[in-house]
């Protein structure tokens, strides 16, 4: 480490040496993939956060993706199966609020990307133990160990992303991530059912040995995250030695007391979010067997069409994040995805359309609301608020999932796909009724959540002028007020040095 801090700071010795050539012994400058200020070392740092996350997102949804299997091998009802995503979002309704301050203030950024990658690898290890002992609480547990790290790990992999990326870098790095998260997601959609299928061919029949192994093998993923955790530490702490950098925080303040700050428009954005992911992930974790159900898809095709929302997502997002940073104009960016959200529900609950038309929808609406509803939270709180409110939003998010996942299943077993798809339909009403309701509170408000761009941009600079202004009047004021203030002369002077010595005073 000692030669390569030589070799990174050399050229400035090197430079100031006369004209004498360097000698054979000289330090040579670090290679572009090795010096962590250069672009090829960035990129490696880059590829290194967005596969941190991937294993995660591949594992999270292994259940969707064999649900029936895990159904038929380890003989439990839809209730019972959707149980392992409410195991996955228990922990997390408290986690949210303190995995920012285990990773600024306890663990630190490395140490615990690492910890909370091992969370997810072990928690991938039970849940699959479970199935080979054909014992359905233990997939339970596993499931609530994989949630202890899952979301957590996302919160560091933010963490990473802020240290090595500044400014306008940031948005693009932050897109790509969310590309990878959903690129995982598609990934096992398509290919576990298969891997299942091999594994069924090599043993020779089904059962919970056939469904076990086969989410063994799903794990390899999360060993893969980390061993990117693992290598991003290495090279994070060579950059902090080198450059002589901080460690990545997150910069989370969690107070619980500001929760009775809160504004009627941000308990409104909440209920929106909760209602929306509602008739998401859990159709999503119930999607598969829906489309052979009644639309006779073959398991293949139906992996491919249920996995098409997080396809879209994956290639749309940066586009719709850039969409709504040039336009401004955020609720109705959320009324339309909430709307073109309830109309593909209706259409797959009411019509045998061709159900591609109304997943590719879903898709487009799912990735314009996360690009326009979560920024939204900025500018109806303080900055001094921003953690406590984003934390808030993920435990209720978290908590509504946990219910509705479970709510979802019992529908499901007693009245049928029919109901379920209305259930859904009367989630989304609600966000529609939440979404209007934020549209008239913010107009009657004088909010900003519907400004233009160019509105908001304009308002904030002449903001940030008059606070200029106010620094340098309050600067001017203390001049003028240091100018008024009587000089001390001799005698006051040495009052006060005697008066430190404890000697008494000499009053004329």
């Amino acid at each position: 480490m000692a030669e390569e801090e030589r070799a990174l700071l050399g050229s400035a010795g090197g430079d100031g040496g006369g004209g004498g050539g360097g000698s054979p012994g000289s330090p040579r400058a670090l290679s572009a993939v090795c010096d962590p200020r250069r672009l090829p070392h960035r990129l490696l740092v880059l590829a290194l956060m967005c596969f941190l996350g991937f294993g995660g997102y591949f594992c999270y949804d292994n259940p969707a993706a064999l649900q029936t299997q895990v159904q038929r091998d380890m003989m439990v009802n839809t209730a019972q199966f959707m149980a392992l995503y409410a195991w996955y979002s228990w922990p997390n309704v408290v986690l949210c609020f303190f995995g920012g301050f285990l990773i600024d203030r306890v663990f630190g950024i490395r140490l615990g990307t690492i910890i909370f990658s091992v969370f997810v690898c072990v928690g991938q290890v039970i849940f699959a133990l479970g199935a080979l002992l054909n014992t359905f609480w233990v997939m339970d547990m596993g499931r609530f160990i994989f949630g202890i790290g899952g979301e957590s790990l996302a919160v560091a992999q933010n963490t990473y992303a802020v240290s090595w990326f500044k400014g306008k870098e940031l948005n693009l790095v932050f897109g790509l991530q969310l590309s990878m998260a959903r690129i995982g997601s598609t990934v096992n959609m398509n290919i576990m059912g298969w891997i299942y299928s091999r594994v069924r061919d090599l043993l020779g029949y089904t059962g919970p040995s056939t469904l076990g192994l086969t989410l063994m093998i799903g794990g390899i993923t999360c060993l893969f995250s980390l061993t990117c955790a693992l290598i991003l530490a290495y090279l994070d702490k060579r950059a902090e030695k080198l450059l002589c950098k901080e460690q990545g925080k997150t910069g989370e303040v969690i107070k619980l007391t500001d929760v009775k700050d809160f504004s009627l428009s941000l308990w409104l954005i909440f209920v929106i979010c909760v209602c929306y992911y509602a008739a998401i992930f859990p159709f999503i974790g119930l999607g598969k067997v829906f489309f052979i159900e009644k639309f006779k898809f073959s398991s293949e095709e139906a992996s491919a069409i249920n996995s098409i929302v997080y396809i879209i997502s994956a290639s749309m997002s940066p586009v719709f994040g850039l969409l709504v940073d040039k336009l401004g104009k955020n609720i109705i960016w959320v009324l339309c995805a909430v709307i073109t959200t309830l109309a593909s529900h209706i259409m797959l609950a009411f019509t045998f359309w061709n159900p591609w038309i109304a997943m590719c929808l879903l898709g487009v609406a799912y990735s314009l609301l996360a690009c326009a509803l979560w920024p939204m939270v900025a500018f109806v709180v303080p900055e001094h608020q921003l953690g406590t409110a984003y934390g808030f939003m993920q435990s209720i998010q978290n908590l509504g999932l946990a219910i509705i996942a479970i709510a979802a299943g019992m529908i499901l077993d007693a009245r049928g796909y029919l109901f379920l798809e209305v259930f859904f339909s009367a989630c989304v009403c609600l966000s529609l009724i939440a979404v209007v309701m934020l549209y008239f509170v913010n107009h009657l408000t004088g909010g900003d959540l519907n400004w233009s761009a160019k509105k908001r941009e304009k308002l904030q600079k002449v903001a940030a002028t008059e606070v200029e202004e106010q620094e340098r009047l309050r600067r001017q004021n203390e001049d003028d007020l240091a100018k008024l203030r009587p000089k001390a002369d001799d005698f006051s002077l040495r009052n006060k040095y005697l008066s430190k010595l404890g000697a008494q005073m000499l009053v004329t």
